[in-house]
């Protein structure tokens, strides 16, 4: 046991293809009448399954599954490719970390006000982009000054990882929970976004109250750290040299900052089905003041109306965005072009995984299985209700989070059939992806499998059972608070 080493998420697809090849000699192959004959996308119909001729799928299907997957997702890896893209631009220019340290300068004396601010900065990443490994960078700039102020170094990887941690649980935006879940369910990613707002929002609030209230009690007295044995040695380690110095705040940065956020903004609106599909007069006002004047109606012709953007719209969206931001800063086109490139490397991995992850629908697919394994969740989901299957979703993906960390792999693997599912309890699907991307938020907080947690925990010199000791009891209280906000809503 001491020599087993956990296998990487590509490899864990990939037996997974392996053991749904195999279930396909055995399991009963299936199908249902689709609702669109004439659409790409399948929704099945409940209550029209019956059998059909078994295809079992062999060592050559198993081979081609992840090539297919690739070829079939390719519009999302190519949006994740891009996306990479854009960051290593944004980060290239050190617009992010300027406008974190100048936070932090903007409240030295009063360190106990970072907390909501750093957290909520954070949650923005987290919720709009997915901000994970991006926080490495800011531990060595945070952890002195919260030692310095009179805190531990908990507090400060409390700050950090649970305020970027719970902008993910609460995805509204982001693309590699919330975007990938919504392209393989085959819905907008703008739909279900006022209940993973809600679920933020919340989350945000119960959050910085846990972090604040340990904060002061560690200030009113340092034996209450769950780090105090280790005071001195911080204190030593953490404050000696260390420099003040972070990247200046300048008017290209701040430049760049607002460029990011706009792009944000026009994702988000972009993506709203509602805005549109519904009789509201200040969109409809809008709308029309901006193409009634000639020279911007002919250059926004193709992109407005918003509401009913796709991959496609949304990979120029940021990949546009990405030169514009080159140009702020005057990056040249060679050092723009390599550092595109490099940001693109970066998220290869995460494209790939979609790609055989998208594989093992393939298999499952093509062998009959899909529709035979949704025939069966429809028997045993009928008659629960609506409520009782949401929190079923919810505490399903809980240890599933936990045997495929990556949330881009786990919602390509889990989509296809669970997005169904939800239907024929009479839901939408994107509660599913709420249930999905929430339940796979909770265990990115305290994982082992993740890098950026243990990553975060060596920096700060934290044991992982004192960080366990530290978050269990606020997993618990944020179950149990998706768990009713996703119970409500489905109610009303």
């Amino acid at each position: 046991m001491k020599k087993f080493k956990m296998p990487t998420a590509y490899t864990i697809l990939f037996l997974i293809i392996i053991a749904i090849a195999a279930l396909t000699w055995v399991v009963p192959a299936g199908e249902y009448e689709n609702k669109d004959p004439g659409s790409e996308s399948f929704e099945p119909v409940p209550g029209t399954y019956s059998p059909a001729e078994q295809n079992p799928q062999g060592a050559w299907e198993v081979l081609y599954a992840p090539i297919k997957g690739f070829f079939d997702a390719q519009d999302i890896a190519f949006f994740v490719i891009v996306i990479g893209g854009f960051l290593g631009v944004v980060v290239k220019t050190g617009a992010i970390d300027a406008g974190i340290g100048r936070i932090v300068r903007k409240l030295k004396g009063r360190e106990i006000w970072l907390i909501p601010v750093l957290m909520t900065v954070f949650a923005i990443g987290g919720t709009t982009y997915g901000m994970a490994e991006e926080t490495i960078a800011f531990y060595p700039l945070v952890i002195p000054i919260l030692i310095a102020a009179g805190y531990d170094s908990l507090t400060a990887v409390s700050i950090i990882a649970l305020g970027a941690g719970v902008g993910v649980l609460g995805s509204t935006m982001n693309p590699f929970a919330t975007g990938i879940a919504s392209g393989f369910a085959g819905i907008s990613i703008g739909e279900g976004l006022l209940l993973r707002l809600i679920i933020l929002i919340v989350g945000l609030a119960i959050t910085i109250a846990f972090v604040m209230r340990y904060a002061n009690r560690v200030k009113n007295d340092p034996l209450k750290s769950l780090v105090a044995d280790m005071k001195e040695d911080n204190e030593k380690h953490f404050l000696k040299g260390q420099s003040e110095e972070v990247l200046e705040l300048t008017g290209k940065r701040k430049a760049v900052l607002t460029i990011f956020a706009i792009t944000f903004v026009i994702m988000i609106l972009g993506v709203i089905p509602w805005a549109y599909k519904f009789d509201i007069p200040f969109f409809e006002n809008m709308n029309n003041a901006i193409l009634g004047i000639p020279v911007i109606g002919k250059i926004l012709g193709s992109i407005i109306p918003l509401g009913d953007w796709w991959f496609g719209e949304l990979t120029l969206l940021f990949l546009f965005s990405s030169i514009i931001i080159a140009f702020v800063y005057k990056m040249g086109e060679v050092e723009y072009i390599n550092t595109f490139v490099d940001g693109a490397k970066d998220l290869l991995g995460v494209a790939l995984i979609i790609g055989i992850s998208r594989g093992i629908s393939i298999v499952m697919n093509d062998g009959g299985m899909t529709a035979t394994v949704l025939h069966w969740g429809e028997e045993l989901l009928a008659d629960v209700g609506p409520v009782v299957f949401t929190n079923l979703s919810f505490l399903f993906y809980l240890p599933l989070s936990f045997l495929v960390p990556s949330t881009s792999g786990l919602a390509t693997l889990s989509m296809p059939i669970m997005a169904p599912l939800a239907e024929f309890s009479g839901l939408g699907r994107d509660v599913v992806i709420t249930a999905f991307q929430s339940a796979s938020g909770i265990v990115n907080l305290v994982t082992p499998t993740s890098a950026v947690i243990m990553g975060a925990l060596a920096i700060a010199r934290i044991p992982y059972n004192v960080y366990l000791k530290h978050v269990w009891k606020l997993l618990l209280i944020l179950t149990v608070v998706v768990m009713a906000i996703m119970s409500i809503s489905v109610l009303f």
